[in-house]
């Protein structure tokens, strides 16, 4: 089984500047070891590790701790791609054998900020490279992520937290709609991660199911992939607890691809 999406960093280092005080549960610092201590008697057995801050340090310290853990099979950073230097960031990075893709994060941009052409010659880096684009994104920002997707049709890309859906205001539309749009190209992926940080107090089975039977049927398991968002999913519920709602939610058929094979394939694991 793949966890294909958390976080580690270290308080003030590698430039952490997130968490701040005000997240109390999840001001600490966390590391690989913890993870593969908390998952791997859950029968995880590898890891994708996601950049938590907006900076090329925190992505070379993924890396380091990827290169140190064989639980961590692969490594989504960041770089910033409307620098001209980004096609040549990108190249270096890909020469690092855990390395497995980028993510932007959009959700802290002007929702248009992936419209911008300046973006393109970074995307067309990423797919000479045989990276991948994690779309961290709100539900406004869908739109603009559309129009990205159809100019890069090669390049692989995968939303991260099903676009963060307005569960806990028990919202749908348009963020269904808008999210079958991008379903509708082949090369658009979701994660199932990062719901119950969305429910506020709605974190039930029933609450979170008319979302994520939306993914299973704009998807299908073979684009969809299960992720923890640990340890951001502390704030809203616990790793085990997470693993068992998200297996009730998904058909016992689809297991196979949704909590191991999809992720697998798409990050080359």
């Amino acid at each position: 089984m793949i966890d294909a999406h958390q976080h580690i960093w270290r308080l003030g280092r590698h430039g952490c500047a997130w968490p701040t005080p005000d997240l109390a549960v999840i001001h600490r610092d966390h590391d690989g070891a913890e993870l593969e201590a908390l998952a791997a008697p859950l029968g995880v057995t590898g890891s994708v590790l996601v950049q938590s801050q907006p900076c090329d340090e925190d992505t070379d310290y993924l890396l380091a701790e990827a290169a140190a853990h064989p639980f961590i099979l692969g490594v989504v950073g960041w770089a910033d791609l409307k620098a001209a230097t980004a096609p040549r960031r990108i190249a270096a990075l890909a020469e690092q054998p855990k390395m497995r893709g980028l993510r932007p994060m959009l959700q802290s941009l002007p929702v248009d900020w992936i419209a911008d052409p300046a973006v393109d010659a970074a995307a067309r880096a990423l797919v000479a490279q045989d990276l991948t684009f994690d779309a961290l994104v709100l539900p406004p920002h869908l739109p603009a992520l559309l129009g990205f997707a159809r100019r890069h049709p090669g390049l692989p890309i995968v939303i991260d937290h099903g676009a963060k859906p307005h569960i806990a205001r028990c919202e749908i539309e348009p963020w269904a709609a808008d999210m079958r749009a991008l379903a509708a190209l082949p090369q658009v992926h979701a994660k199932l991660s990062g719901l119950l940080t969305e429910a506020g107090t709605r974190t039930t089975v029933e609450a979170l199911r008319p979302y994520v039977d939306l993914l299973l049927d704009a998807f299908g398991p073979d684009r969809l992939m299960w992720g923890s968002d640990w340890p951001v999913l502390n704030l809203a519920g616990d790793y085990a607890g997470w693993l068992d709602m998200a297996r009730g939610l998904v058909p016992a058929a689809a297991h196979a691809a949704v909590f191991d094979g999809t992720a697998r394939r798409f990050y080359r694991l």
